[in-house]
C-alpha cells in the first residue's frame, strides 16, 4: 500500500467514498458535505491536503486535512472514508496519519475532528492516535455528536 497526495484523478473517489459512507450511515448528505465536495481545489490551494491509500491501482481509503479559517494554527481532519467493496486493513489509519503529519509540517499546533459516536471504526482510529474528546455547544452537522482535539508537540518534527 502506498499513500499519495491529492491528484485530480482521485477526486471522484474522495467524493464517492465519502458520499457512500455518509449516506449508508446517516441517510443523506448535509450542506457542509456538499460545500466540501464543491470546494476541494480551494481547500488544497489554501494549504489543505487529501491523502489516498492505493494498492494494486485500487483506492482503498482517503482523508482530508485543512486549516481552520477562524482559529490560529488549528486544523481540521475530516472526510475519512474507505472503499466499501475492498478489504483495506490499515488504510484508514495510514491516511489519517498522513493528515496529522501534513498539518504538523505546515505549522498546525492543534487538530480538530467532528464525528459521530456510533462510528466505531473511526472512534478506534481517533483514540489510537491519542485524540481526546471535547464538548462543544454546536456540533455543526445534524449527525455530529462528538468532537476531538489533539495538540501537536512542536518540538517533534
Amino acid at each position: 500500500m502506498k499513500i499519495v497526495e491529492f491528484s485530480p484523478k482521485y477526486k471522484k473517489y474522495f467524493i464517492e467514498y465519502n458520499t457512500d459512507w455518509i449516506t449508508d450511515n446517516f441517510g443523506k448528505l448535509e450542506k457542509e458535505d456538499k460545500d466540501t465536495f464543491e470546494n476541494i481545489e480551494k481547500s488544497i490551494d489554501n494549504g489543505g491536503m487529501i491523502f489516498f491509500a492505493i494498492e494494486d491501482e485500487n483506492v482503498l481509503a482517503c482523508c482530508m486535512v485543512k486549516p481552520m479559517n477562524d482559529i490560529n494554527n488549528s486544523w481540521e481532519i475530516c472526510k475519512l472514508a474507505s472503499n466499501k467493496h475492498i478489504d483495506h486493513h490499515g488504510a484508514g489509519s495510514a491516511v489519517f496519519k498522513a493528515c496529522i503529519d501534513w498539518a504538523a509540517s505546515h505549522g498546525a499546533s492543534k487538530l480538530f475532528i467532528l464525528s459521530n459516536s456510533n462510528l466505531k471504526a473511526a472512534m478506534h482510529i481517533y483514540h489510537k492516535f491519542g485524540f481526546k474528546e471535547i464538548k462543544l455547544d454546536n456540533y455543526e452537522y445534524e449527525r455530529g455528536n462528538i468532537a476531538f482535539e489533539f495538540f501537536l508537540d512542536r518540538n517533534k518534527k
